[in-house]
């Protein structure tokens, strides 16, 4: 009878040191999750950990060290196999890169009794490309989980099992987010929309929205003529623009607030210059900055802006669009000789109303 014994745990030592030899792994059981995605697929897994190598350390024997036992055919490999076999993968839907960041097993034994540890994180990402062509990810969401567990040492399954439900539970809260995510999240629009929202207001105070019906008057000359200057008067025009984004139903809409402006404090005249004529000049130099805006504002629509980047782009736009502004205004009073050419001046009142009627801001 003792001899039967020690053969009875001879063999189990041979059972178990079996599975750590070389070309033996973990092998996760196929299992179909009990739902399906309508907004993604797990196009491709990545092992990203950094400490590499076998992901678990296992007590198999009594009193000996722990064996390094891997997932079969590696932990990305396995874990796109598992995927592929249980979730149905619609490769019409929004691609999904699964980064394994942690995945580790560690167990220690105290006579035939076994402690493990499970940790594991993974990041989601989507995938995309750029206007050139080349891929490109954007981070969505993480999962993190944690397990501790007891076990006899004869007894491995609730190592798989382990894994295999951390791996479950990390699909689940993927699909839970894409599907509470994806009508109202900026990262998973699906299309852009632009509304331009112009700023005519009339008020009392510095500033004087562009407005066609409210033409500057030489009272909105408030600063005392420039030391040095040999010209008769000086206005200061300018635009800016504002953005607020939403998202509803997939579609960011994207609100704009453009204006272009004077401002009183920093324009004058001469009080011996203030005639209706040079007052036109001036008022034709705020018209240009007027037309400015409206070049930008198309410049701006969905074909010329990118989900991931198109608050730069539009940023891009309005420096080139201040760019053109001062090299019109240069123009503008370079060739009329800062009003004195009379007729360059009548050819610009014409050019200027003319693209004015063309933006439908004067009949």
């Amino acid at each position: 009878m003792h001899f039967s014994l020690r053969l009875f745990s001879l063999l189990i030592g041979l059972l178990f040191l079996s599975f750590q030899q070389p070309g033996s792994s973990i092998r996760l059981r196929s299992e179909s999750l009990p739902f399906t995605p309508k907004e993604f697929y797990i196009a491709t897994v990545t092992d990203q950990r950094t400490e590499g190598g076998p992901i678990a350390r296992l007590a198999l024997v009594p009193n000996q060290p722990v064996y390094p036992v891997d997932l079969e055919r590696g932990v990305a490999a396995s874990f796109q196999q598992f995927i592929n076999q249980g979730l149905k993968q619609n490769k019409k839907l929004r691609p999904i890169a699964m980064r394994i960041r942690q995945c580790r097993v560690s167990e220690t034994a105290k006579g035939t009794r076994v402690t493990g540890q499970f940790t594991f994180a993974v990041t989601f990402e989507l995938l995309g490309k750029d206007d050139a062509g080349t891929e490109t990810s954007t981070q969505l969401t993480d999962y993190r989980g944690s397990a501790n567990y007891t076990r006899p040492i004869d007894q491995t399954s609730v190592i798989e099992q382990t894994i295999r439900q951390a791996l479950v539970s990390s699909l689940k809260t993927l699909n839970e987010y894409m599907n509470r995510e994806s009508g109202r999240n900026e990262k998973l629009a699906r299309s852009l929309k632009i509304n331009f929202i112009d700023d005519t207001r009339i008020t009392d105070d510095d500033t004087v929205h562009y407005n066609p019906t409210r033409k500057l008057t030489w009272a909105d000359f408030q600063a005392a003529p420039r030391k040095g200057s040999h010209y008769a008067a000086e206005v200061f025009t300018s635009f800016s623009y504002e953005g607020k984004s939403t998202v509803k139903d997939g579609v960011i809409i994207l609100n704009l607030n453009a204006k272009a402006y004077m401002l009183k404090t920093s324009s004058w005249g001469r009080s011996d210059a203030r005639t209706a004529y040079a007052l036109n000049h001036e008022q034709r130099h705020f018209d240009i900055t007027k037309i400015i805006v409206e070049r930008f504002k198309r410049r701006l629509h969905p074909d010329s802006l990118t989900l991931e980047d198109y608050n730069s782009i539009a940023q891009y736009q309005f420096i080139e669009s201040y760019r053109e502004l001062n090299r019109m205004q240069t123009q503008y009073d370079d060739e009329t000789n800062h009003s004195i050419n009379q007729a360059a001046q009548e050819r610009w009142n014409q050019k200027i109303d003319e693209e004015l009627r063309t933006f439908g801001i004067i009949k």
